[in-house]
This record gives structure tokens, sequence and C-alpha cells, in this order.
């Protein structure tokens, strides 16, 4: 998690949310990456899409089973769907987003019966930090 938080501060840095994320295989992490949503002008660059993304490419394969993704927020519901449709194996995350999540909030979208995919999930990982990075960024912006 200490890796998606420093891809968190970087994508603040940028000016994004800052939300990071990485994808963990065998102990090492294989793609890293931060919200970019302004900075490519793509309401799908989120950090979980980016990093999944770099992982499917590094490793050739659109489905990545032996592999675990850090994020710092509870993914929504476009992010869910795709750790569903790569197949990865575990989820940790950071800060619940009761507004915007899809894991343990909103739609709880592993918890339907037309998901196809569970990874096993853990929340509230660097919840605090993750949680007073974005606390910290949108009282900057008001």
């Amino acid at each position: 998690m200490t890796a998606a938080l420093e891809q968190a501060r970087l994508a603040a840095a940028r000016g994004e949310v800052p939300v990071g994320a990485v994808i963990v295989r065998d102990g090492a992490v294989i793609a890293a990456d931060g919200n970019r949503t302004r900075e490519l002008n793509d309401p799908s660059a989120h950090a979980e899409m980016l990093a999944i993304r770099a992982a499917a490419a590094r490793l050739g394969s659109d489905r990545l089973p032996d592999c675990d993704l850090y994020v710092t927020l509870e993914p929504c519901t476009m992010c869910a769907g795709v750790i569903a449709w790569a197949r990865l194996r575990r989820v940790y995350y950071g800060a619940a987003d009761p507004k915007g999540g899809a894991v343990e909030s909103g739609v709880r979208f592993f918890s339907q019966p037309s998901c196809h995919h569970r990874p096993d999930l853990y929340g509230g990982l660097g919840e605090s930090e993750a949680a007073m990075l974005l606390k910290d960024f949108f009282a900057s912006r008001r």
C-alpha cells in the first residue's frame, strides 16, 4: 500500500484526485499509476484502470489471476467491473468511498449474482493516510 499511497501523492501533485494503485505479482510491483482523468481528458483514466492496463500489457494477457491490486480508495463500479474481467486474485483498498465506491458501498458489485469473478477483498489498509490525502486535496480546492 505504500507504493499506492506514493502514486496518490503524485496524482495530487498533478492536480488529480489523489488515488493511487499498484499491481503486485509474486511480491513485486509490476504496474503502478495514479488518477489521470484530467491530464488525459479521459473519464476512465482511474488509477486502477491504468495500473490494470499496464499490468496486462506487461504480461501479455487480459487475465491477471496471480496478481493483486492495492488501491488507496474503494473502487468504483467501472473499476470493479474491470477487476472482475481481469480476474485479479485480491484487492486491497484504503479508504471506503460511501458516495462512489462499489465494493462495500453502493452496488456492492462483487456480491451481485451477475458478477462472474469475485476477488478476495481487504479494506481499510492505509485507510487513515488515504483518507487524509483526499480530505486535504478537496479542502484545498474549496
